[in-house]
């Protein structure tokens, strides 16, 4: 059926609601706007639905979220695995409670109990729970950083980590095989409850997370002896870090926390910023402005599902806030976890350390040095999820860091997703420290790069949306795939892993061997003078990436040679 019949099929099919059916007539005549809602079914992937919220097929509405858990209520039933039950949470984004409901009553009408959050609760908070509910799987109602007119549905199993591979592609053929909205199964919410399938949890799952956060500081002595001088700003970007990013804070001590007013409430609306994603500048601005009023050592924003970690830290030289990157805020956390822990003889035995491919290389200098063993995983915080799995059951490893660059990291095992409610915490400890011995947090990331080298990443970003965008971001990585470059900005590619095609060729020798990693559309180039660059279509967003790093010699020559770098990237495409 073409996109014009599908939208007709919408306006007479009995089963739509007369709002569905409004909002389509109001679309009446707009061939553009009809095509891109109904061109194609919004795709279940192996991290789930993302879209933005609307009618169609092509879209996130009550419908595509009832189908989607259809599928994944199909999947649970084939693993015997109903008594166990579904945990869900959700975001402050617009329509999260109804989706979180719509998707636990779906549920409810296939026999399978939910547990549902009595308000908005972080991403990592979800991760936690099923695992300590003993739940088979869980469900977050988010769009994480996206833009207002998004949102979105992620599906967690019960290790707590993002459905994996089999797994996922399992779950993605059961939703594919819901072959018509209306075959999606729905309860009323009142004979739920009766019948003991909607559960409503809350306070005893906060207090639990609260008790496994504090397990992970070190220096509880230092925060005390610092929690009056130290003064930190906040903001959660009208999100779900609000309330256990300061329940923790002030929980460990610290007294002198300012959280941004004007972006403490939840909006669905975030109005006051264009994107509320840390990696972006103009994010920070209201909390800059804070931070100047109170002459706040360290600003820190989560993002609005409170997976993601964004920092500024004041220069004693300059008086200036300078933000940090993903990678800087992780490896900083790293290095004071890994040194403080081989300081005090707490770090376990066979340690590992844990990053994605596109992440700094500065974390294997940092690991070889206290002797982690250092694994390198595919994009996605689930892969990180996945090894600390593997280390379980076979007892190869004990976990001790992992991150990605996207503003990620876990410290810990009480989640198997990221978690900036701990990497708050943990920031804030290492902030207390670095206060206590004289220096800010700035301070200490020079120092880490005097000692280890300076590195520097950098990310190149193309939005194509529609038809014609999808169809230029395939021909971007099909040139790359099939004639990649020899050399960029002068380095020479010395290895080409292509990890959609499970290869890895030599481009000296010709020499091709595998990845070891699951099957990805991503090409990855490894140049000279431990530099890189890698092209990667987003999986939730209509866009390609281009990710790259390099080793300076100082900060300036890093941020020299990465420019040069970033621009030859940018020729090639």
């Amino acid at each position: 059926m073409g996109y014009k019949e599908e939208y007709k099929n919408w306006l007479e099919d009995p089963y739509f609601d007369e709002k569905t059916k409004e909002e389509l007539r109001s679309i009446e005549g707009n061939e553009k706007e009809i095509e891109d809602r109904f061109y194609k079914e919004l795709e279940f992937g192996t991290g789930g639905l993302r879209g933005v919220i609307g009618a169609g097929t092509n879209r996130m509405n009550a419908y595509t979220v009832r189908r989607a858990t259809q599928g994944l209520a199909n999947y649970i039933l084939k693993q015997n695995a109903a008594d166990k039950g579904v945990a869900i949470a959700y975001d402050s984004r617009r329509m999260s409670p109804e989706f979180a409901d719509i998707a636990a009553l779906c549920l409810n009408a296939n026999g399978i109990k939910a547990y549902v959050f009595d308000s908005l609760r972080p991403t990592p908070e979800l991760s936690f729970a099923l695992r300590t509910l003993k739940c088979t799987s869980g469900i977050v109602v988010t769009a994480s950083h996206n833009p207002p007119e998004y949102n979105g549905y992620k599906v967690y199993w019960e290790d707590g980590a993002q459905v994996a591979a089999p797994r996922d592609k399992e779950i993605i053929d059961e939703v594919k095989a819901v072959a018509k909205f209306s075959d999606a199964k729905t309860m009323d919410k009142d004979e739920a409850v009766k019948k003991g399938l909607y559960h409503v949890i809350g306070k005893d799952i906060d207090d639990a997370y609260m008790v496994e956060l504090k397990k992970q500081i070190i220096h509880p002595e230092v925060i005390k002896e610092m929690a009056d001088d130290i003064k930190i700003v906040y903001t959660p970007f009208h999100g779900t870090g609000n309330v256990p990013v300061r329940r923790i804070l002030s929980e460990l001590g610290f007294k002198n926390v300012y959280v941004v007013p004007e972006q403490e409430l939840p909006d669905p609306d975030f109005t006051t910023l264009e994107y509320p994603n840390p990696e972006d500048p103009k994010a920070f601005t209201l909390a800059l402005k804070l931070a100047k009023e109170k002459d706040a050592d360290i600003v820190l924003a989560t993002d609005p599902d409170a997976d993601r970690l964004g920092i500024y830290a004041k220069d004693t030289k300059s008086g200036e806030y300078i933000p940090f990157t993903g990678n800087m805020s992780g490896m900083l956390i790293a290095e004071y976890i890994l040194r403080e822990r081989a300081a005090n003889n707490t770090m376990p035995e066979n340690p590992a350390f844990v990053k994605t491919i596109v992440s700094t290389n500065l974390a294997d200098p940092i690991a070889a040095d206290y002797g982690l063993k250092l694994i390198e995983v595919l994009t996605g915080f689930k892969y990180i999820g996945e090894q600390i799995k593997l280390f379980e059951q076979t007892h190869s490893n004990n976990y001790v860091f992992g991150f990605e660059e996207s503003y990620g990291c876990l410290v810990g095992t009480h989640a198997r997703d990221k978690d900036a409610v701990v990497a708050v915490m943990c920031l804030c400890e290492v902030a207390a420290y670095c206060k206590k011995h004289g220096m800010t947090v700035w301070d200490q990331m020079m120092k880490i790069y005097e000692k280890y080298g300076f590195y520097k990443e950098g990310i190149h970003t193309l939005t194509m949306k529609g038809i014609e965008g999808a169809d230029q971001i395939k021909a971007i990585m099909n040139k790359l795939r099939n004639d990649p470059p020899k050399e960029f900005a002068g380095l020479k590619v010395l290895e080409f892993r292509d990890y959609d095609n499970n290869v890895v060729k030599n481009m000296s020798t010709g020499e091709v061997k595998e990845t070891g990693l699951p099957k990805s559309n991503v090409l990855y180039f490894d140049l000279e003078n431990n530099s890189w660059c890698c092209a990667r279509p987003s999986g939730t967003e209509p866009k390609i990436k281009f990710y790259m790093g390099i080793k300076g010699t100082s900060l300036e020559d890093a941020e020299k040679r990465l420019e040069v770098l970033k621009n030859a990237v940018i020729a090639v495409i």
